[in-house]
């Protein structure tokens, strides 16, 4: 009898779980544990540099000034890494201060560091650990409302991550990923052949938001809790693969698992590998 394929594991933010989010000790044990995937959200610097970052400015829940302070929650915006050249951004710590969800996480120092950074580290670590190198989620985070304000306009954004994924010669094994459908439309111009997936987080219908696309993407990362098994039906019936996002807790994970998808999206690698180790 055939055994169904159990789902990539993708690492969100690297492990946010257990280290702090996308930062290099992130990743580098999202890859010590087994992730196929590593996933993670880039922004753009004063100097257009791609610097790897969910927030567009400094979290106040994470990140500490250069001279090791807290930042206040109703300052953090001020601290806009659209209008900080890369060599102020990387004097603030993200790494020392832990999560306040995420009680197993292992605080340590750490920058926010550029994409280069991270895939120079992770590629030399699987090279030591003698497995393929490991595999990018790259979220943009772009939203019609921040243009010029956080981030550059859609075509540049793009343009200035795909500068650095062809001089690393990343894109054969990238997954651009974007709720703003503007980027992805513009992606499916300039780079036909690398998958697109389509970041969801509200109810809308499935139909309506191909319609807004305009084209089929190659991957549809819904909310978890959006997900239903006429959602999946539709998806398979269109092969659209199915990466949800965030699935951390173990009845939810083995909830989502009956579905099928090509892939989770975990702040808990560890949790969803051990399921994996369980089922073969």
């Amino acid at each position: 009898m055939a055994t169904t394929p159990f789902p990539e594991v993708h690492g969100h933010r690297g492990c946010r779980g257990l280290r702090p989010e996308n930062t290099i000790p992130a990743f580098l044990h999202a890859l010590t544990l087994g992730v196929d995937v590593v996933e993670m959200d880039v922004v753009i610097s004063a100097d257009n540099q791609v610097v790897v970052s969910h927030e567009p400015w400094m979290s106040a829940a994470i990140c500490r000034t250069p001279v090791g302070q807290p930042i206040l929650s109703e300052q953090q915006k001020q601290h806009n890494l659209y209008q900080l050249p890369y060599t102020a951004i990387r004097q603030y710590d993200c790494g020392l201060t832990r999560h306040p969800y995420y009680p197993e996480q292992v605080p340590e120092p750490a920058s926010k560091p550029l994409l280069r950074e991270v895939v120079e580290a992770l590629d030399k670590l699987a090279y030591q650990l003698g497995r393929w190198p490991v595999r990018f989620s790259i979220e943009l985070k772009s939203t019609p409302e921040d243009d010029g304000l956080y981030h550059p306009a859609p075509s540049r954004f793009l343009e200035l991550v795909l500068l650095e994924l062809h001089a690393l010669s990343l894109l054969a094994r990238t997954t651009l990923l974007c709720f703003d459908k503007r980027v992805l439309q513009a992606a499916r111009q300039v780079v036909p052949g690398v998958p697109l997936c389509l970041l969801v987080e509200d109810e809308k219908s499935l139909s309506t938001h191909l319609a807004e696309l305009g084209f089929m993407p190659s991957v549809y990362g819904p909310n978890f809790h959006l997900l239903t098994p006429q959602l999946v039906a539709e998806l398979r019936q269109l092969h659209i693969e199915l990466v949800p996002w965030t699935v951390n807790e173990p009845t939810d994970l083995r909830s989502i698992l009956a579905y099928q998808p090509t892939g989770i999206t975990t702040d808990y690698p560890d949790r969803l590998l051990a399921l994996r180790n369980t089922v073969r």
